[in-house]
């Protein structure tokens, strides 16, 4: 049973530690211009601005971020069939 409850604390400890990173990648940004397109994007994969132009595109940063949420829970979902996390790490923790 104390090994349920530890392991739990420790979950709740690596979510807040991901949480935490996520903010610091939120932080970091590439801004990159083509001809006459321009975008930025952020470190946790989020389309800051994109112009095209020299207009701001809204609706082109939306359809993006849309993309890639979708694309992500694709990506978990896979993860998940294939053993999850557990399996990626190994087993680590696991008794």
């Amino acid at each position: 049973m104390f090994d349920k409850v530890k392991q739990g604390k420790d979950l709740l400890k690596m979510r807040s530690e991901a949480k935490k990173l996520q903010k610091q990648l939120a932080e970091v940004t590439e801004t990159v211009e083509k001809g006459n397109v321009k975008v930025k994007v952020s470190g946790d994969q989020k389309i800051v601005y994109a112009e095209i132009d020299g207009e701001r595109n809204e609706n082109l940063e939306k359809a993006i971020n849309e993309a890639f949420k979708g694309v992500q829970k694709k990506a978990a979902q896979k993860m998940y069939e294939e053993g999850g996390l557990g399996a990626l790490l190994g087993g680590m923790g696991q008794q």
